[in-house]
């Protein structure tokens, strides 16, 4: 067999065998195979595409190309959570504690922020001690103690993905479905959940800024996951708006904290409540309606923000920070940013959004750049909200005024001051499961 052939084989639009899939990703990450060649067959790729055996054969040899954990030692149903990738989206922080209280084991290995879109574990890591480096038996001992957990990839998880996908940003192949599905689904699977439930971004501040593309890419990934073996349910959410009020590492565990409590805004609220209550529904805990009521019920008793402080004493953080946020680390310096016109904001570039919380110094252009826990944006209008001169747009939070006057200038040009006011949107579009898809709106 030739990677030669295999390259020949998908450029003229055929598919490619199990064998040949086999031989490209063992080859890949042995190194026998070279970049120009994988960079060849992931243009061949993106441009011919792949059916669902493809992909689906793809992702488990990219999953099996190391280590893959185990988790049938754990308490109960494992599910997981992937999202897409927002602006704002702290979802994580509140639906683990809120189907672990509820006897559902949520083991959950996640990513740092790149570009816009911020990092569970940058998050994480803005509460003082936290720590995201577990090894995998005392990941374990969390799980076991606390019912969830949330780390950073450890041992060699997925190198294949880590090869392809560090190849793919620079040879503008980044934005092909079956390399996304395989992609994201690989990781999924070698970290073990039973249930995987997938959050499609869909706007924006999304990598996919259409629902038509949203879907493909949600059917693709409920096809691999359902193939392995794992059940798995996608859901269609907005990005066209951030979610909540608090974009930076520190302020979205402090909003991630406000939900729990049930003093946050509602529209983070009812996503958190929705995505949990298809975790609870997955783990087998009822109906959808009866899993949002009980998730509901997790908040309003306490015992959800109960298990987020356990899980945070359990990594090694400062629990009492969650109920007094002046322990978190505080900004230099701040800066009201207020309305020139009036109108309504008709609409804004989410992405934008994130670009300037970045320029604050809340995210990150290169992977070894340093992220100021404190730095952020706290949102007071949003799509929909009536503006005069002088309303109070944000606030944001930087080390320096030069960070300020750049990130200014940017969530300046996120705002699209409107005369009539836009329709409301819904926080989700559609679900997607091996039943089909449910649009929901």
């Amino acid at each position: 067999m030739r990677m030669f052939d295999i390259i020949a084989h998908k450029r003229d639009g055929r598919a490619l065998t199990d064998e040949e899939i086999d031989y490209f990703v063992e080859g890949y990450v042995n190194g026998d195979i070279p970049d120009y060649q994988a960079s060849a067959l992931c243009m061949a790729i993106y441009l011919r595409g792949m059916d669902p055996r493809e992909v689906a054969h793809l992702t488990m040899a990219m999953a099996a190309s190391g280590d893959m954990l185990d988790l049938s030692d754990l308490p109960g149903i494992t599910v997981d959570k992937h999202s897409t990738g927002g602006v704002g989206d702290k979802t994580t922080l509140v639906i683990a504690p809120i189907v672990a209280s509820c006897g559902v084991t949520m083991a959950k290995m996640s990513g740092r922020g790149l570009g816009h879109t911020g990092g569970t574990l940058d998050k994480l890591e803005s509460i003082p001690g936290l720590s995201v480096t577990l090894g995998s038996h005392r990941f374990k001992e969390v799980v076991r103690e606390c019912g969830c957990a949330v780390v950073g990839q450890s041992g060699n998880l997925v190198p294949a993905d880590k090869k392809l996908y560090a190849l793919r940003d620079v040879t503008a192949t980044i934005g092909s479905v079956p390399l996304i599905a395989s992609s994201v689904m690989s990781k999924k699977i070698a970290a073990g959940p039973q249930c995987i439930l997938l959050d499609v971004k869909c706007g924006s501040g999304a990598f996919m800024k259409d629902e038509q593309s949203a879907l493909e890419l949600a059917e693709a990934m409920v096809s691999i996951g359902e193939r392995a073996g794992r059940k798995t349910v996608a859901l269609i959410s907005d990005m066209d708006r951030p979610l909540g009020m608090h974009v930076g590492n520190a302020l979205e565990v402090m909003e991630a904290c406000d939900v729990l409590k049930g003093k946050a805004a509602e529209d983070v609220t009812e996503v958190c409540i929705e995505l949990a209550a298809n975790l609870l529904h997955m783990a087998g805990k009822g109906s959808l309606p009866a899993c949002r009521e009980l998730a509901r019920e997790q908040i309003a008793n306490g015992r959800a923000f109960a298990q987020l402080e356990r899980m945070v004493a359990a990594q090694g953080g400062d629990a009492a920070c969650l109920s007094d946020y002046a322990r978190f680390p505080q900004p230099e310096v701040s800066r009201e940013v207020f309305a020139t016109q009036s109108g309504w904001v008709g609409s804004m570039d989410t992405e934008q959004v994130g670009v300037a919380s970045l320029m604050l110094g809340a995210g990150r252009e290169k992977i070894e750049d340093a992220i100021d826990p404190s730095a952020g944006i706290v949102l007071a209008c949003k799509t929909g909200d009536r503006v005069e001169p002088g309303t109070l747009l944000a606030t944001l939070y930087s080390s320096s005024e030069e960070r300020l006057d750049q990130g200014e200038r940017v969530l300046r040009g996120a705002y699209h001051i409107a005369d009539e006011q836009p329709p409301a949107v819904p926080h989700f579009l559609a679900r997607v499961s091996a039943s089909g898809v449910e649009h929901m709106a």
